[in-house]
């Protein structure tokens, strides 16, 4: 268990080394003021918003800013529709795969553009090039610009003081996505690519299988010698494409779908241990960084230190239980000999589901950073996780995106909480609540049950 402890901490310190600078230069990117790539991000900015024939000095009001932000994420919808419906007929389709039903395309709009990327369909028998690049890749980048835009709309509206505009919408995240998700996905994507993730537009690929297989008249699959065997199949398709742009911004931008059916526990999309690293620590990468601009946005960095170790606390608990849960497996059955508690140098525990290269102990904490940024992605399947190691990534996902979260939608989340226990907090010392100097009234605690209860409320219902 010292191995594992020192790994995980390990895996958290490299975090926070990356999330806290990078916390100084989204705020930096979301201002306009000069940062690192500021020579080559600015003028295609300028670019970008004069083609949209975008204001850049607009001070929009929350309800131009909220109804924009709609606009844009209807047209979004409607425009994934139409090309996942019409791939047949679109380019880069060289499996020749038909456009989805309605019922599919509407599912797989609704699930990207929500950011929710859940799937029912296997991409790579699905999907041409062109939806996964064009329709799916295109919102992964801007789902996530969006949180980012609302999330800073709702920092200037903290700090603001009257007669204050939120900013552009438009402005927000044509500077999310050139400044941040773009560069940060190119580094990733170049990783993948130099460690075997495919990135082309290639024809798939055939190779010949170690041990052929028997296939029966129901799909079963039997030895190639076996009586009941009505074809003997000895050779595989490797699918091509590009998949590592895909999945850095699939990481990044806490978005979760994957290229592949069984996600990132395909060795196409997450060939090696390397990049197993740097994709675990792009889930909550950007997540994390967002709570520490939150600090140095309003002025105060003890705010965002405070958020952020509330968050890191039930997050160090969630990680290490799901840890523990995972490798103690099943003791019935371990006693008995059914299960394999592992030996020097191998992994042992619960290894149903997960991946022999990974592991127990690095399929554990992929689970953890994944549902604690509501990713979706996965290296293992947590659907054979033990009943205790399965509830904790569960119960990450039922307490509605508050530690960490999706990219700028955990954080709000979790200001809404904030806004509560600061109004509790003053009724019982017998004060006016406040919070950054603002008076906290009974229009900001309505609004903030509705946020805090609105998760909850959903799942009840549905």
């Amino acid at each position: 268990m010292i191995d594992e402890v020192a790994e995980y901490a390990l895996y958290v310190a490299f975090l926070l080394a990356c999330a806290i600078p990078l916390s100084g230069y989204i705020n930096k990117v979301m201002a306009g003021e000069k940062n690192l790539l500021s020579c080559v991000v600015a003028p295609v900015e300028r670019a970008a918003c004069k083609v949209l024939g975008v204001d850049r000095f607009e001070q929009m009001s929350w309800k131009k800013y909220l109804a924009t932000a709609l606009i844009f994420s209807i047209v979004s919808f409607v425009g994934l529709i139409a090309i996942l419906m019409l791939q047949g007929v679109l380019p880069f389709n060289p499996q020749g795969f038909a456009g989805l039903s309605w019922d599919l395309a509407f599912n797989t709009a609704a699930s990207f553009v929500s950011n929710t990327n859940w799937q029912s369909y296997s991409g790579e028998s699905t999907l041409s090039y062109f939806s996964q690049a064009i329709g799916l890749t295109v919102q992964n980048f801007v789902t996530p610009a969006v949180g980012i835009a609302v999330l800073f709309a709702l920092f200037r509206g903290l700090v603001a003081e009257g007669g204050e505009g939120l900013g552009s919408f438009w402005v927000d995240v044509v500077r999310a996505v050139l400044g941040i998700l773009l560069p940060l996905s190119l580094v990733l994507a170049i990783v993948d690519v130099a460690q075997g993730s495919p990135q082309n537009m290639s024809d798939y690929q055939t190779t010949q299988l170690v041990e052929p297989v028997g296939v029966t008249d129901e799909g079963d699959i039997v030895a190639p010698d076996d009586s009941e065997a009505v074809e003997v199949v000895d050779e595989m398709a490797v699918p091509m494409g590009p998949q590592a742009s895909q999945v850095a911004i699939k990481q990044l931008g806490t978005n979760g779908g994957g290229y592949n059916g069984v996600n990132s526990a395909s060795a196409l999309e997450n060939p090696t241990p390397l990049t197993n690293l740097l994709q675990c620590i792009s889930l909550l990468l950007i997540p994390v960084a967002l709570v520490f601009s939150f600090g140095r946005f309003v002025g105060d960095r003890r705010q965002g230190r405070a958020i952020f170790a509330a968050m890191f606390v039930i997050f160090l608990v969630a990680l290490f239980s799901v840890a523990f849960f995972e490798m103690a497996a099943t003791p019935q059955l371990a006693q008995n000999g059914a299960v394999y508690m592992g030996a020097d140098g191998q992994s042992g525990g619960n290894m149903e589901g997960k991946e022999t290269r990974f592991g127990v102990t690095d399929s554990a904490l992929w689970a953890a950073f994944t549902t604690a940024a509501s990713n979706g992605s996965v290296n293992s399947m947590h659907d054979s996780f033990t009943p205790l190691g399965g509830m904790v990534p569960m119960l990450l996902m039922q307490l509605g995106e508050i530690i960490f979260g999706g990219i700028g939608c955990g954080l709000y989340s979790m200001i809404g909480f904030v806004v509560l226990t600061v109004f509790i907090a003053g009724l019982m010392v017998g004060r006016t609540p406040e919070y950054l100097g603002k008076k906290i009234g009974p229009k900001e605690m309505r609004m903030a049950v509705v946020l805090a209860i609105c998760t909850p409320v959903v799942i009840l219902i549905g």
